[in-house]
């Protein structure tokens, strides 16, 4: 039994998450708390395995009381927030202090967005939770020589840390770089702004036509749309709604067999962090047409899924750990020679 303790300042949804979550008979909620201050007496006391965390609360934010948990009793934390575009930017910086995942509250007339809350809470389970690095080290820039070749990655549980951790790296001319990570429809722009900020290309969420140009970086859009890559000589991204493939919307396997298609052997595919299957086929798919694939290796996963279930089927050429995976892609060759079985 996963055993959890949920926090937020609201009673009504204390209860709408307890009532969720114990649908599951694997898990039990063993105590709720209307604040910080409730919640460390609740942690001492209880010793959850997993904490849901509201972002806003009274007494100290959850982000305040997320840092002091991350820094001195580091435990998985799945965030839940508003779906507005403060929750988004509260919940993205919860994610980089450690948090594991996040899910968006309820918006009026539905609970669709709590349909994965107890899959999220098994996954932070299982996840490998790091004490916080308060003063971690300027990432170095990398050289990149352009060469004609086209970059896509995959990512999810763990992926807001570890997509930063790559695009860090990346040099303002890096390849044009399409990105599907698993995340809600409200919090994918405020992701790509962040991700803009902080990294030398420029970063943005993808639009449907947008042309394929170097030192540029896409992020799929949440919700209901996939990203694929498109085109011949002139590739473009297409944003298009479509069904959940593999339980998401957008779904890193669309991604990597539009890779598979349109670039061929010019590919780099990497699938990162992770729970499920999502990516795996789609990147062997990259691996059988010529292109360069690479995933993150267990010890540096948050949650080695994803990295796994590609691995297992041979889609992985090559495993790396996340301080490595960006020098790989940009030196990957645009035309290796892979056999096709």
């Amino acid at each position: 039994m996963i055993r959890v303790l949920v926090v937020d300042d609201s009673a009504t949804m204390r209860s709408l998450i307890s009532a969720t979550l114990r649908r599951d008979p694997e898990i039990e909620v063993i105590g709720q708390a209307g604040d910080p201050l409730e919640a460390r007496e609740a942690i001492k006391a209880l010793n959850p395995d997993v904490i849901t965390l509201d972002v806003e609360m009274p007494n100290m934010n959850g982000l305040e009381f997320l840092e002091k948990i991350m820094r001195l009793r580091p435990m998985p934390v799945v965030m839940v927030s508003t779906l507005t575009v403060r929750g988004a930017e509260a919940t993205l910086e919860a994610l980089s202090l450690g948090a594991i995942d996040c899910v968006a509250k309820p918006s009026t007339g539905g609970l669709d967005s709590f349909d994965d809350l107890a899959a999220k809470v098994k996954a932070a389970a299982r996840a490998r939770v790091r004490p916080r690095e308060t003063t971690a080290p300027t990432p170095e820039k990398l050289d990149h020589a352009p060469d004609g070749r086209v970059i896509a990655i995959g990512s999810s549980t763990g992926g807001v840390e570890a997509l930063i951790a790559v695009l860090s790296r990346f040099p303002a001319n890096c390849p044009p770089t399409v990105i599907t990570q698993h995340m809600p429809a409200t919090f994918t722009k405020s992701f790509a702004e962040r991700l803009d900020r902080l990294c030398a290309p420029t970063c943005e969420e993808a639009r449907d036509g947008a042309p394929l140009e170097p030192g540029r970086v896409y992020l799929a859009p949440g919700g209901e749309s996939h990203l694929e890559v498109s085109g011949g000589a002139s590739l473009r991204c297409r944003v298009q709604p479509g069904d959940r493939v593999n339980g998401h919307c957008p779904s890193v396997d669309v991604l990597f067999q539009s890779m598979a298609r349109t670039v061929g052997p010019r590919g780099v595919g990497a699938i990162l962090t992770g729970m499920g299957r999502d990516g795996a086929q789609g990147l062997l798919a990259m691996r059988q047409a010529g292109a360069r694939t690479l995933g993150q290796d267990e010890a540096s996963c948050v949650v080695y899924g994803m990295p796994k279930a590609a691995f297992e089927i041979g889609a992985v050429e090559r495993q790396a750990p996340l301080d490595r995976l960006a020098a790989e892609m940009l030196k990957a060759p645009a035309n290796s020679a892979v056999e096709k079985s």
